[in-house]
């Protein structure tokens, strides 16, 4: 699936860090550190080298040894300040407790142990050393889902006991399954349960605020051998996959490319036109019809033929209301519609 730039973000800031550090390193090396592939570290290095620091002239860029890169190996020979330690002004630091006070308060952070211990650990360290102010500082969590479904997930996390869930999906259609919970994670400002779905006897990512009714069963865990990543994308991916959903595909201008960002993608290609190919399995297709209606101006292609026809009745179906709703009152023009609201494609 396509990578978000945000996490690209951190990769790049992450070599630059263990480079200046580390001295000269292998691509290979770096590539598995990185969890990417050695073309992927020929690519951040490319991109690397035209950053910088504001001015942005060839003195003020990030540079490499050529030479060395020639031969297989990464050798940074001027970071431009990048690796320096971070000074927090005093607006700053109280703005990283209040965010380290909701980390430590929400229940991923307080479903695992060793996560709420270095949250714990890094809080207690800025609260010191930012002083009086950080005492003025009050988080208060709104609650996501159920308050006793999410106290029966972290319950059943934190002792290593099966679930028993009855869950809502996208589509509207409930079902009651047992689950082995593997971790609690949050994206995009919404909880998700990764846990192996004993019903379909494989891994499944569930929205906390789908989980209808969760109670925790006696028995404990099975032991598995299962890869949690900390990032959702290969989750909901591998929901959505093994479910066999129809795919989609999208050709979308420039404009349009957080799409490949920000949803579940099989896979993205940029043409040499400037516009992208995004592939995409959907289990809803209202889902699909909302997010091409709102984005409808950089929507150059859908395939197949059969779900652009489908947004397109929808399109006439809006303008033949509005004008029926506006045939005795005064004239006005249709700018868009209402439904721009977006859904997850996880079960």
């Amino acid at each position: 699936m396509a990578e978000r730039a945000d996490d690209r973000l951190v990769r790049l800031l992450g070599l630059v860090a263990f480079l200046d550090g580390a001295g000269p390193v292998r691509v290979e090396e770096l590539a598995d550190r990185f969890g990417v592939t050695p073309r992927q570290v020929r690519e951040d290095v490319d991109a690397l080298w035209v950053s910088g620091t504001p001015g942005y002239m060839p003195d003020d860029l990030i540079d490499f040894d050529a030479f060395s890169l020639e031969d297989g190996v990464v050798t940074l020979t001027q970071a431009r300040g990048m690796t320096r330690p971070l000074r927090l002004g005093t607006r700053e630091a109280v703005a990283l407790v209040a965010a380290l006070r909701a980390m430590h308060a929400s229940p991923a952070v307080q479903a695992d142990r060793r996560r709420a211990a270095v949250v714990a650990s890094a809080l207690d360290k800025l609260t010191a050393a930012t002083g009086e102010a950080a005492g003025a500082v009050d988080v208060q969590l709104e609650g996501d889902g159920d308050p006793q479904v999410v106290a029966a997930v972290t319950t059943a996390l934190a002792e290593g006991r099966r679930l028993h869930l009855r869950y809502v999906n996208a589509a509207d259609v409930t079902t009651e399954r047992d689950v082995d919970p593997l971790r609690l994670l949050t994206q995009d400002g919404a909880m998700y349960l990764v846990g192996w779905c004993l019903r379909v006897d494989g891994r499944r990512t569930f929205r906390v605020d789908r989980i209808l009714d969760a109670h925790v069963l006696e028995e404990p865990v099975a032991e598995r051998d299962v890869a949690v990543a900390g990032d959702l994308g290969a989750d909901v991916w591998a929901s959505v996959a093994h479910r066999g959903a129809p795919a989609a595909t999208l050709r979308l201008a420039s404009a349009a490319r957080w799409v490949a960002e920000e949803v579940p993608a099989e896979s993205v290609h940029d043409l040499p036109d400037g516009t992208v190919e995004v592939r995409l399995r959907v289990t809803n297709p209202a889902w699909l019809r909302r997010l091409l209606l709102a984005n409808a101006p950089d929507v150059v292609a859908v395939d197949p033929p059969d779900v652009a026809h489908d947004v397109a009745q929808s399109a006439r179906a809006a303008l033949a209301v509005y004008a029926s709703t506006t045939a005795d009152g005064p004239g006005g023009s249709v700018s868009g519609t209402d439904e721009t609201s977006s859904d997850e494609t996880v079960g």
